[in-house]
């Protein structure tokens, strides 16, 4: 493969959207629920710090895997959901939460 193979290589798109420690937790919270707020997610991913949070939900808003709502209320709310783009990822985060189980029964 040279690099512009690579550089197109649909794998190596997915995987840079995906990539980063929380994503997947973030993305997990959202199938969970409609629309979630950022305390809300703040609260369920244990050891994520505020920032850091913030800036992963960026990411996957700019890849179009999310979308940020704001409502003007005082105090004013900002909720988090899926796109329809995103709502694709269903059945590959589903079958990669069960090829990682498959795996770490084979590790203990």
């Amino acid at each position: 493969m040279n690099f512009e193979e690579f550089k197109n290589c649909g794998l190596r798109r997915s995987l840079d959207v995906l990539s980063g420690k929380w994503k997947p937790l973030i993305l997990q919270n959202l199938f969970e629920e409609d629309r979630v707020r950022f305390v809300e997610l703040w609260r369920n991913i244990p050891r994520v710090s505020k920032k850091v949070l913030a800036e992963q939900l960026k990411q996957l808003e700019e890849d179009f895997i999310i979308e940020r709502i704001e409502v003007y209320n005082f105090p004013s709310e900002v909720y988090y959901k899926l796109t329809e783009n995103g709502r694709k990822l269903g059945p590959v985060l589903s079958e990669l939460h069960l090829w990682g189980n498959g795996l770490s029964k084979k590790m203990d």
